[in-house]
């Protein structure tokens, strides 16, 4: 007799796809830029964007307060409306995790994201109890790990999801394929939706290797870039996923420089270049030098080009 088909399934499937990281704008004070926010969301949206996680690492996460990051939450599910899933991004301590897991809940999100855990002393037994006690705490709502650590094994990854059949898909973010493949065979290949978690720049090798799907935050800038990028390798041209790839090249390689110390910069210097957003950052990130804001330009006018905007 077939096994009978997991709850989750659905959402797993809804996960092959491209993953939309808002920004997160500031005005001129150092606020929220809600409308604008509620905007970005729309437009995504509106380019066929079917996932997007508000508090991802390019919405400044760890810069939001708690206020901020609810409201984020709200704003995306407000912005979605029916169009997209919602996946929350989480972390930090357990219980406020679990506290922003819940509103993330009642607010109308149909997923989390579990930020890797920030603590410098972590066990694999432990790593194992973090994600639980959150995962336990919202049982109705799909879960995906994000993972940047190497040291996180497959077996691992599959001891939490027999504890917690909604843990249902990774957000893969450590820079090796073959490191990836491994894990990933040995968690469970079709266990999980296998998200490669370091955008465009790696994506085709984590393809190779089993992702179905991509996070992104050039998507902010340039929808149909990434959204082409994922359709050609779901189709099986990888000559043409190349092509597209070269496209964003630069651009995620300014992201990906100095340990990535520009990612949400760049973004946010494109989306201001193109009049959507203000390019303000908080601490510790920076405003761009002029040189390399000059590249950004060259590139947005490469892209209109070859229309990608």
């Amino acid at each position: 007799m077939a096994p009978a088909p997991s709850p989750w399934t659905d959402l797993r499937i809804r996960l092959a796809t491209v993953i939309a990281i808002p920004v997160t704008p500031f005005a001129a004070d150092g606020s929220v830029d809600w409308e604008t926010y509620a905007a970005l969301v729309r437009r995504l949206v509106e380019h066929g964007l079917q996932v997007i996680t508000p508090k991802g690492n390019t919405g400044e996460f760890y810069t939001l307060s708690e206020t901020e990051a609810r409201r984020a939450v709200e704003s995306a599910v407000g912005a979605a409306g029916d169009r997209a899933e919602v996946m929350a991004g989480v972390g930090l301590d357990t219980q406020g995790a679990i506290a922003a897991a819940r509103h993330a809940r009642e607010a109308g999100a149909g997923s989390l994201m579990i930020h890797q855990p920030v603590h410098p002393y972590r066990s694999a037994e432990r790593w194992i109890d973090y994600h639980r006690n959150i995962a336990e705490s919202v049982p109705e709502l799909g879960v995906v790990l994000y993972v940047r650590d190497e040291r996180v094994s497959g077996a691992q990854i599959r001891m939490l999801a027999e504890h917690c059949p909604n843990v249902i898909g990774v957000k893969y973010a450590v820079p090796d394929p073959v490191r990836f493949a491994c894990v990933a065979r040995d968690a469970g290949l079709e266990r999980f939706a296998w998200i490669a978690g370091l955008a465009e720049l790696h994506t085709p090798g984590f393809w190779a290797t089993g992702a179905v799907g991509f996070t992104s935050g050039l998507v902010n800038v340039a929808p149909r870039l990434s959204l082409a990028l994922f359709e050609a390798l779901r189709g099986g041209d990888y000559p043409k996923a190349m092509r597209v790839w070269e496209s964003a090249r630069a651009f995620e390689e300014l992201r990906a420089a100095d340990a990535s110390a520009d990612n949400v910069s760049v973004v946010k210097e494109a989306l201001a270049q193109l009049g959507l957003s203000r390019r303000a950052v908080r601490p510790p990130s920076r405003l761009l030098p002029t040189s390399v804001r000059d590249g950004i330009g060259e590139l947005i006018t490469q892209w209109r080009k070859e229309n990608w905007l």
